[in-house]
């Protein structure tokens, strides 16, 4: 079975949370602490995902979406400044109004794009985590659209297929979890030249743990087109007296 345009169903409702997440190199080093906010209004919910780096730089990335039947996105705004960006942006999707605007850093002063889209109904920006979760178990691919930036403002479409059960323990009890890939299609003349210019982004893996309540685990991919492979976590409180 493949997915393919449509929007995800939503198997499993998203409630209110507050998750602390670590966000490192791939190295194991922390880069930046991280908070995921999500709070529910009717079938509204508001989702906002922030990390704050240790040299202050910030990704700060919301999205708006509904689940009545179906997950889709209402709007979304994306953040993203400091030393660890080297083209700082501001990403802000309406979809309701077919828009997006894009402010970033030109060479003397802060330049604005604006571009009409018609967005398809499962459009994923800011939201990606919770769209990976309620993926049914026997898809073997689903497919979603993209609002990109760079090095244009463009919708690309994200392939996701699943991959082989991997294990992790929890106080020392084995569980299972299933690792999902994302690959970025550009399409066109640019997804030809693409990997032939060394241009092709980066593929993004996500950990889920399944059963009757999915949860994210990790994720390991890039934050922005070109950039480097970094690793989201789950994080626990470290104590006081821990210290």
């Amino acid at each position: 079975m493949v997915l393919d345009g449509a929007p995800i169903t939503a198997r499993h409702q998203e409630g209110t949370v507050h998750g602390f997440l670590a966000l490192q190199a791939t190295n194991g080093r922390v880069l930046a602490a991280g908070d995921l906010f999500q709070t529910v209004d009717g079938e509204r919910v508001t989702s906002r995902l922030i990390f704050r780096f240790r040299d202050g730089s910030v990704d700060d990335e919301t999205a708006v979406f509904s689940q009545n039947g179906h997950f889709r996105l209402i709007s979304a705004h994306h953040v993203q400044k400091g030393p660890m960006f080297p083209q700082p942006s501001d990403v802000s999707i309406d979809v309701a109004a077919g828009r997006v605007t894009y402010r970033y850093k030109g060479k003397n002063k802060e330049k604005v794009a604006k571009e009409r889209m018609v967005f398809p109904p499962n459009l994923a920006n800011g939201m990606l985590q919770q769209l990976v979760k309620n993926i049914a178990p026997d898809v073997k691919e689903t497919r979603l659209s993209y609002v990109v930036t760079a090095p244009i403002l463009r919708l690309v479409t994200l392939s996701i297929r699943p991959q082989a059960e991997e294990t992790f323990s929890i106080a020392g009890i084995l569980q299972k979890a299933i690792a999902y890939n994302v690959n970025v299609e550009l399409g066109g003349m640019a997804g030809i030249i693409a990997p032939l210019v060394g241009k092709q982004p980066a593929d993004t893996r996500i950990w889920v743990a399944g059963g009757d309540g999915p949860t994210f685990l990790k994720s390991e991919g890039p934050r922005y087109l070109g950039g480097p492979i970094w690793r989201i976590e789950m994080a626990s409180p470290v104590w006081d007296s821990d210290t």
